[in-house]
Order: structure tokens, then sequence, then C-alpha cells
């Protein structure tokens, strides 16, 4: 490690990370095990020019001062370096200090380059492993020294957002003919007008962009040719992954605001449950360097006498949500993202872990109960993935009513219901219905309906492999959920036309069902034209043509159809609403009944319990609509998961008045223009689709 060629002198605790005042640099880390901490310095090339040792400790902050003038004239390349007990296995505190070690600074925003795998990253401190040369180094820009204010801060709307769109930068762009090859695969892609204009034609008014924090491939990988393909494994929290923002925090700002001005809002999905360290043989980049027990979760091992890492996570380790230096980071993390990027909000990936403590999870542990109450974040979009594998970690509906939740019973229940399983009827329409049985502590649906996401396979997969191929992952098929709900019509993989038209057909039918559902729909970038991971439902690791985008051969006709659908949800009050519907006759909320098509009734008990029935039909109706001049606020759905056409009859419209066909997902058409229906004859419903009619007045 050599000498200490500098002296800081004494500064202040907080802010952690950089801050500068009147030309004084202050540097600030949470470690508190360490018995000393050094910052470094290093030139473009990788050189190391300069070391200071942290003079202050204080609550298990150290920090120290230095001014600027005495620092690099260029931007600043650093790490971090950390000393303390070292023993991974020790019966007292499993420590992992190691001043070989070089580390990321948790505040850094951005990196010199990308992380890549190297056993020395993980050797023990008796192999005096110096990392220096295997690590990226931290960024400052100075250009930043002169920077006070928020560089952008858009106010996120009260409203949740209509259409998510989930995007992997890299997946979107890396084939898109129409991206100039220059940034094909990077950030700064999703700001070319082709890729705007795609997303106006769906009609997305938020994109939740897949994690762009800088991340490190799982250990295995290597080895087997293969490298994360989505980013779900940080080794930093604020740092951008160099690879999709290779211009750094300039390239994020330039994007976002060009959605913002196209009306697109970003949602950044973020990874707070684990890093990736991994387990105990796992690397040492940052946090584990820094303090292993304080920043992550450990349990007591009775039998061996020692602590050992939670994995509530599958990746190794677990945060510890309950430290106040981790509340800290994430808080200060999620305000960087708001003030400095112009997010609207965040999705929280395996949220439990964030509100976990020693009794279970709580809605209102420390980290959770203060995005709420904090004055920037309070105001953003939150969205959870109510999941993880510890114990009673399965917590759908159990966030507060502040928080989305994405819903996977609705994906399921949704899946069943088209591949035509017996006795799903019923709980078919509590999920379109937004999954009042899920969400009780709320006065409006707080469900996120989708049928896929990137976890997972594709919609147009769903239709066309009734087993997961994940032989590519070299984990001999073993990896991914085995049941997917999924059904192939017959052949396993690539087949006829005559097939591939029943696929088209289901796969309208469930998109169709996912824009007409109460709740906020999400879509998986490419599902709108029938992208395809070739079975593959864990494709992670799959950063090739598996999970790149193929708009050569996409498939425009559902692609406008989609957007279609979307905009028809976006003018319609009694579709977007997410209230609960009403079936009492309650004043000024939405009125819904339910019926059963063979006649002119509405479902009853026996009909619920029917296991045979593959058909229903929803009638909505807005009192509080303002509708346009010859509609009355009323339409009516219809679902038929047969094989077969069903005949059916549509209820009596009001005096004066007339159902006219708005939707058809068979052909995959939403009409503008007047297509009559009578009711008083039967009316075919073809085989799995779905319909839609709007009442209108007979005086226009």
């Amino acid at each position: 490690m050599g000498t200490d060629r500098n002296v800081m002198s004494s500064g202040l605790p907080q802010p952690l990370g950089w801050s500068v005042h009147q030309g004084v640099a202050n540097f600030a880390v949470c470690a508190p095990a360490a018995t000393a901490v050094w910052l470094c310095f290093f030139d473009e090339q990788g050189r190391a020019i300069a070391q200071y040792q942290l003079p202050e400790q204080n609550d298990g902050v150290w920090y120290g001062a230095v001014p600027v003038a005495d620092l690099p004239r260029t931007d600043w390349y650093y790490g971090l370096r950390a000393d303390g007990h070292y023993d991974p296995s020790d019966s007292r505190d499993s420590c992992f200090f190691d001043p070989n070690k070089l580390l990321i600074d948790p505040y850094a925003k951005e990196l010199s380059a990308p992380f890549v795998y190297h056993p020395d990253l993980a050797a023990p401190r008796s192999a005096q492993m110096d990392t220096a040369d295997l690590m990226p180094k931290c960024v400052f820009r100075r250009a930043w020294l002169n920077s006070t204010e928020p560089i952008i801060h858009t106010e996120p709307s009260h409203h949740p957002p209509q259409f998510i769109y989930e995007v992997s930068v890299k997946a979107l762009t890396q084939l898109h003919p129409d991206v100039p090859e220059s940034v094909r695969g990077t950030i700064a892609a999703l700001r070319e007008p082709c890729v705007i204009a795609h997303l106006q034609t769906l009609g997305v008014d938020a994109v939740e962009l897949m994690p762009i924090a800088a991340w490190i491939d799982e250990r295995h990988l290597p080895a087997l040719g293969l490298r994360n393909a989505w980013g779900y494994n940080p080794a930093a929290m604020m740092a951008l992954e160099p690879r999709l923002c290779p211009n750094g925090v300039a390239d994020v700002q330039d994007t976002v605001r060009a959605l913002h001005n196209a009306g697109i809002a970003v949602i950044l999905d973020v990874v707070f449950n684990h890093t990736g360290e991994s387990d105990a043989q796992g690397a040492t980049l940052s946090l584990r360097g820094l303090d292993n027990r304080y920043y992550f979760h450990h349990a007591w091992d009775e039998a061996r006498a020692r602590w050992y890492l939670v994995n509530d996570t599958g990746c190794g380790n677990t945060i510890d949500c309950t430290r106040a230096g981790v509340v800290q980071l994430m808080l200060d993390t999620l305000r960087y993202f708001v003030k400095h990027i112009g997010v609207a909000g965040f999705r929280f990936d395996l949220a439990p872990i964030m509100g976990r403590n020693a009794q279970g999870f709580d809605p209102q542990a420390p980290l959770l109960a203060a995005i709420e109450q904090d004055a920037i974040l309070s105001k953003t979009w939150l969205i959870a993935e109510p999941w993880d594998i510890g114990s009673n970690g399965y917590q759908l509906g159990q966030f507060s009513p502040r928080w989305l939740e994405w819903n996977d019973h609705y994906r399921d229940s949704v899946r069943r219901f088209w591949r035509g399983d017996a006795g799903v009827v019923a709980d078919f329409a509590t999920r379109i219905a937004g999954s009042s049985d899920v969400f009780t502590n709320a006065v409006q649906t707080r469900s996120v309906n989708f049928i896929a996401a990137h976890d997972g396979m594709s919609v147009r997969d769903l239709v066309t492999y009734a087993h997961k191929h994940n032989a590519v992952n070299g984990e001999d098929n073993r990896d991914g959920h085995h049941e997917n709900y999924s059904w192939n019509h017959g052949v396993e993989g690539a087949a006829g036309a005559e097939i591939e038209a029943l696929r088209t057909r289901d796969v309208a039918a469930m998109l169709a069902t996912l824009l007409l559902s109460r709740g906020t729909p999400m879509m998986t970038a490419g599902d709108e034209f029938g992208r395809t991971q070739q079975g593959n439902n864990n494709a992670y690791a799959q950063d090739n043509a598996i999970t790149w985008l193929d708009w050569d051969n996409s498939d425009t006709a559902l692609r406008d159809f989609v957007g279609q659908l979307v905009r028809l949800r976006a003018r319609t009050n009694v579709l977007r609403s997410l209230d609960w519907l009403n079936e009492g006759g309650q004043e000024n909320a939405t009125q819904a009944s339910w019926w059963r098509g063979d006649d002119d009734q509405m479902m009853q008990a026996e009909d619920w319990q029917n296991p045979m029935r593959h058909h229903l039909g929803l009638q909505l109706y807005d009192p509080s609509e303002n509708p346009m001049d010859t509609e009355t606020g009323k339409v009516l759905l219809w679902f038929n998961a047969h094989p077969e056409d069903v005949r059916i009859h549509l209820p009596a419209p009001q005096a004066n008045a007339h159902w006219v066909l708005r939707v058809d997902s068979h052909h995959m058409r939403v009409f503008d223009s007047e297509i009559t229906v009578d009711a008083s004859v039967p009316h075919i419903v073809p085989a799995k689709s779905v319909c839609l009619w709007m009442e209108c007045t007979n005086n226009f």
C-alpha cells in the first residue's frame, strides 16, 4: 500500500461522499468498524498519484478535508482502502478488512470503466493482492465544483402512470436499424427520434429503466462465456454503468430531458437488496470492504459458533436496511436521481428486504417510512416488487397505500384463463377488476398489472413453449420458474402459418386484457410486437440476440393494435380509473355488473362456480364521466377464452341508445367509426378474443 504522502485536515462527517465549499474539498465515508481509511488518487491511466488517510472518525463516519488546489488539476480518479479486523469466519464480527483491496466510494456518481470479475478480487488478505489494477476508479468531474444547484428537477406527477413500459436499454436499442451504431446499446439511444417516436406510437407515458447503476457479472458467468444482461447485480448504488452511460451523468440527464420533453416520465429500477459482492467467497468491491457486518444482514450459526451472511435475496448477501448509514445511503441515492437526473419514480427490486427487521416485514420500517416522509421522495412514484425468498418474504398487498405493487396474482390468473384452465373465471374477474382481495388497505387499486416482465417468458413465448428452455444459461435448465402457465398449440417452438396465427390471436387477447383491466398496466419492451427469448425464462445472462429486440421481424400490426388500445384507455375515464368497482349502486362510483352472455342475464353463483365457464362480460358505467357528444360513459367488455366462437346476448341499452363495437382483438382492431350492434339479436364473440362495446346515444 505504501506510505501516505499527503495530509488531510479535520473536516465534517456530513454530507457523505464529496462536498466542496469555499475552495475546500471534504470527504466522508461510513465505515464503523474500520481502524483506518485512506483516500487514494490515480491519474487517467490508473497510476497511483496520491494517498490521504482520513484523520477523523465520529459515530462510524471517517472524514477529512483538503484544499481543492492540492488535488489533481484534472477530473479526480479515486478509490478507498480500509483496514481493520480480518476473518470472514470469525465468531466475533465476520469482517473482510483488507487495505490491499481498492474500494468504490458508495457515493461515487461515475466510474472510469465497467467492473470486470476476476478471482483476485476475492483473494484473502494473506495473499496481499493489490486490486487497484483490477478495479474501476471513481470519477469526480471538476466541472461539478461550480455546480451548487440541482441540474435537473422535474416535479413528479401526482397521478400514477397510465402505461409503464419496462426497458432494458441495450436490449431495446442494440439492433434498432434506425439508431446510429455509435449509440446503440447506450442510454443515448433512448433520445433518438426513432425511439421516441416508437414510444409515442404506443402511448407510453412512463418508461421503467432496468438498472443503470454499475453492476458486475456473477462469478460463474465468465467461464461460461456469458455476461449479465439485466444489471440486477449492483456494485454501486449511484455510480452509473459505463457501458450504458459512457458519457456519465450528462448522458442520463440529456436522455431524461428528451423523454420528459416528449411527455414521457422516467422510472428507475433500483436494487437495494444485495450487492454483487455475493457470499463469503465473493469479491470485495465496496461495502464489504468498508464494513461487512454493518452493511449486510448476518445471523448466528449456533452449531458452528459463527456469524454467516443471510441470503434472503438468492444472490449471496442481503443489505441490512435497519442500519442508519444504510438508510442514509439509500435516501441520498434516491434524492440524487430525482434532483440531479430528473426521474419521476422508482421500482424497487425485492422490496421486502427494505422493510425487514428482526420481527419480520414492517411496511413502516425505517427505510420505507423515511421514503414516504421525505419532502422530495414522497412526491415520486413508488413501485414495489413485493417478494423475496426469505422467511415470510411474500408481501403482496402489504406495503402502505402510498405504493404500487407488482401483482403476480394478476399475471398468473390471466395466463391461466387464456390457456383455458378450468375453474379460473372467478379469480380472473377479481384480477381484471383490480384485485380488491389483495389491496384491502387502499381506497383504490394499487396493482401493477403485467403478463410478462424481464424475469420470465415473453408474452409470445407463453403461447409458443409449454416448457422453459434455459440450457444456454449453463445450469442444465434448473434455473428459472418451473411453472409458467404457458401453452404451445401442440408444437414446441416455431410452427407453420396456421399455428402461428393462433398464437398471434392469443397474444392479442392477452395484451387487450392487460390494457383494459383496472390497475396500472406494465409491458416489457418488445412484447407489443412479438419478441421471443426462444423459450428462455431466465435470460439474465444472455447479453445477445436472445434478449436484443429483433426490430426487422417485428409484428407491426400487433404493435399498432397495442398503441390504439392505450389511446382508447387514455381517453376513457371508466377504463383508466383506479377506483374500486361498485356492484351495489353507490353514488358517484364506477358501477359494475357481470354478464354470462348465454342470455341477457347477469352472472349467478352457479356460473362463477362452473369450472367449464371460459367467458364472461363486464359492464362498467362511470356516472362522473364527462362523455363525448355521443357516448354515455358506459362500456361492455367481453372475454372469451373458448377455442370456439361463443354466441352472447348483449345487455339492453338504455332508452335512446345503442351499442357500438370499439375493440375486436381477434382482428386486432380498435374502431373509431360507428359499428352499431343490434342488442336484440345474439352476437358472436370470436374464439380466444376480447371485445369492447361503448354505449352511444341515437343522436349523432
